[in-house]
């Protein structure tokens, strides 16, 4: 029997199958959805200290717990909501992380309302275009850089919590603001 040929990708991307599925499909494209750029933030979140496939594994119950992400409900979640949400096994329960899904949707309520989309804010940190680099080997790309450092500040300074510098580029990875897959992986497209 003739197996196919592993096709290359980065060399982060582990052999679980929801960690190829999320690196071929979803790392590094870019969206533009307003609720999918509001669930990345979460996530970035909620991975702070943790492996990234532990939040991968969970992303269903993160939909799940915080309403699929429907801003307006999330924004006035009540003390008895984040309650019934840290009972909730699924998701990572650490009560500051939680309470920062509620706080940051207020806060993105009140960017969206000055930008006329998060999408607009988020993306003008790299003007509005994906960055392409071109990266040869996982030891070149870096944990953070002054773009991610500029938008964690910023939205530290607009209330956000858990928004750290390393943090932001990795949202500004995952939703394609940059595109940092390796040269050598089958999905760099620059």
């Amino acid at each position: 029997m003739h197996m196919p040929k592993q096709l290359p990708r980065c060399a982060w991307v582990t052999s679980d199958p929801l960690y190829l599925k999320y690196h071929d499909e979803d790392w590094g494209r870019p969206v533009y959805d307003v609720q999918r750029l509001f669930e990345q933030l979460v996530l970035e979140g909620a991975q702070a200290g943790l492996s990234w496939l532990t939040i991968l594994k969970r992303r269903h119950h993160y939909r799940r717990v915080f309403r699929d992400y429907d801003l307006p409900t999330l924004a006035t979640f009540s003390v008895q909501d984040i309650d019934t949400a840290m009972q909730d096994a699924g998701i990572i329960r650490n009560r500051k992380k939680v309470e920062s899904v509620v706080n940051n949707a207020a806060c993105y309520a009140k960017v969206q309302a000055e930008f006329g989309s998060f999408r607009s804010y988020v993306w003008g940190f790299v003007g509005g275009v994906p960055t392409h680099n071109q990266f040869h080997s996982q030891a070149d790309v870096p944990a953070q850089t002054a773009i991610s450092e500029a938008l964690a500040l910023d939205l530290k300074k607009r209330g956000f919590k858990f928004v750290g510098p390393i943090g932001m580029y990795a949202f500004m990875q995952s939703v394609g603001m940059v595109n940092d897959h390796l040269i050598s992986c089958h999905c760099h497209e620059g």
